[in-house]
């Protein structure tokens, strides 16, 4: 069989590959391909698509495509139902659902971040989900305690940053952090704020009560929210994209999340949105 999706995958569009070569077909062929692609590449090679907008094998309310496999297939396997959950959590962004959502995120953002074969990334995240299933069959009710000073160390990165919270201008962090949220945005990858904090070696109890400060006094959650809908506008100006690829593109798990937080930030859905852009650009064309 052969299948199909997004390019430059990660969390889900690895973890469903890997559900089906280990559990489905393992002779299988996967393919990727930009977005505006993939229908036309799949039609062409005969391939299944899956985890793209109006296909059978996507996401369902707040289920992932991972979750859709295993209902289709009928794979009743308790460490599948773990791995789900954690694959669930780390692609909606949902990190409570799972405690190893969040690490699972931040390997694959970072691996998609250094790698920029969809091919290599698969081999990789193949070997990272054969270790996951073993230890959802295995290991999943051990605790590992890290020793070290732990304590000691937030303590010193929470005064290092402490005494730049004084200056009018931004502290470094903060600087380092836009960037971040940036990138994010241009390469349509995941930041939570536990990753932000790892990466910039701040408390993240710290990090979330500063953010405010230098972020237009939002919280982290609302200004990520508050980027993606203007890049969602972008989309909307500059593309003939529909507004289901939009929401997709902009990293929301469905379309009524995409238009619940359009509304919430602009006053109108999209679709009205869309259309006194379309009403504004023939008016000026005329």
């Amino acid at each position: 069989m052969k299948w199909i999706t997004r390019h430059r995958p990660k969390i889900d569009r690895i973890a469903c590959p890997w559900l089906i070569k280990r559990f489905i077909d393992k002779d299988a062929e996967i393919f990727f391909e930009p977005f505006d692609k993939v229908m036309e590449k799949a039609a062409e090679l005969g391939a299944i698509p899956f985890d793209m907008p109006d296909v059978e094998y996507t996401h369902y309310a707040d289920q992932c495509t991972f979750d859709y496999f295993l209902k289709k297939h009928r794979l009743k396997d308790a460490a599948l139902d773990r791995i789900a959950a954690i694959v669930r959590g780390a692609d909606t962004d949902h990190h409570e659902i799972a405690a190893q959502s969040a690490g699972l995120e931040a390997i694959f953002s970072g691996l998609a971040y250094n790698i920029k074969s969809d091919k290599e990334l698969l081999q990789l995240g193949m070997v990272i989900y054969d270790g996951l299933y073993s230890w959802a069959t295995h290991l999943y009710k051990l605790k590992h305690t890290q020793a070290g000073p732990a304590e000691q160390l937030l303590l010193e990165v929470y005064h290092k940053y402490l005494k730049e919270s004084g200056l009018k201008k931004a502290p470094e962090w903060a600087k380092e952090l836009k960037n971040m949220i940036q990138d994010q945005m241009d390469t349509n990858l995941s930041l939570s704020l536990q990753q932000a904090s790892d990466e910039l070696d701040i408390n993240p109890t710290y990090l979330s009560r500063e953010f405010s400060k230098y972020f237009d006094n939002l919280s982290f959650g609302d200004y990520i929210r508050k980027m993606r809908i203007e890049k969602a506008i972008s989309f909307m100006t500059n593309t003939d994209y529909s507004l289901t690829e939009i929401a997709y593109l902009t990293g929301f798990s469905d379309q009524s999340h995409f238009n619940r937080i359009f509304k919430k930030q602009t006053g109108q859905n999209p679709s009205a949105y869309k259309k006194s852009l379309l009403k504004s650009k023939k008016d000026t064309s005329r």
